[in-house]
């Protein structure tokens, strides 16, 4: 069921000093900022050989990166993203098994302005998934 690892979500408490890291240290391919109001979010894509890196930085005081960052200060992985053909089918045999699809259980648009859904990290030996339609 899941395809390829389409990215790895880094919250980051600076986002100018994380793209400055990916960028002239790294020398990685960085976007410009894109702010994400729907979710919370500025975000930033690092583009690598095989994946992208999103650098999410929150879009205001409820944003739920800025819960993450006060519990991790320093940033740190939010999440991991698999890409699945069929985003729906990918839900319902997962809840077969007894994995959590967070929020209401439809698909969102995600930062990519592709479906998206949210398993429960629980159930992913601690790991927030997100699960995106290719």
């Amino acid at each position: 069921m899941l395809g390829r690892l389409n990215h790895v979500a880094i919250a980051v408490p600076d986002l100018d000093a994380a793209v400055s890291t990916y960028r002239d240290t790294l020398g990685a391919v960085v976007s410009a900022p894109l702010a994400q109001p729907a979710h919370g979010v500025t975000v930033v894509f690092v583009d690598v050989a095989n994946t992208r890196i999103e650098l999410l930085n929150p879009l205001g005081a409820n944003s739920p990166i800025a819960g993450f960052l006060a519990r991790n200060p320093a940033g740190g992985i939010h999440h991991i993203c698999f890409e699945v053909e069929d985003i729906l089918a990918a839900r319902d045999q997962l809840k077969a098994t007894g994995l959590r699809v967070l929020g209401d259980g439809e698909p969102k648009i995600g930062a990519h302005d592709k479906p998206v859904l949210f398993l429960h990290p629980k159930d992913l030996n601690g790991t927030l998934v997100e699960l995106q339609q290719a």
